[in-house]
């Protein structure tokens, strides 16, 4: 065998070894939170019955309550949120919602989505890492009315080292 094929052998197994070595974990809150926003905006898009097109469906999105064990930033997992809802290609139009907006009669395409993201047990030590379960409860309701129109409970587990 000649020394240049026996050079690009060992880069080329070299390269396959580091790929199999552990696999690829978020590097920051931003990409671990991505799937749940993706999975959240999903059933907030698609799971509830509007009266018209999604795309004229105006989703006003409370400040996330977040149990502090998880380590998760309200204010980043709201932005995760809203980037996901609005990233969908007929999805729903998406602004912050206020209290003082309780205040004023909304149109009826206005809808209050709610959402509380709870840890779910303790975290769960594997070999290479720490998973946080959780349980992201999500409501959907007119502004004032006190019965949620839809509600949905997503679990699943948050790599601890990304947040």
């Amino acid at each position: 065998m000649s020394r240049r094929l026996k050079f690009l052998i060992a880069v080329l197994t070299l390269t396959l070894s580091a790929c199999a070595g552990q696999p690829e974990r978020p590097q920051t809150q931003r990409q671990a939170l991505y799937g749940l926003g993706e999975r959240a905006a999903e059933a907030a898009a698609t799971q509830p019955t509007w009266s018209g097109p999604t795309e004229e469906v105006v989703l006003l999105l409370a400040l996330p309550e977040i149990d502090s064990d998880l380590g998760v930033d309200t204010e980043r997992f709201r932005e995760t949120l809203t980037r996901a809802l609005l990233a969908r290609e007929e999805g729903p139009q998406v602004l912050d919602w206020t209290p003082t907006m309780a205040e004023a009669r909304l149109p009826d395409n206005q809808w209050l989505l709610e959402s509380r993201l709870r840890a779910e047990g303790p975290a769960l030590i594997l070999s290479d890492r720490e998973l946080l379960p959780y349980r992201l409860e999500l409501a959907l309701r007119r502004p004032g009315d006190a019965a949620p129109h839809w509600t949905q409970v997503i679990s699943g587990a948050l790599d601890a080292s990304a947040l």
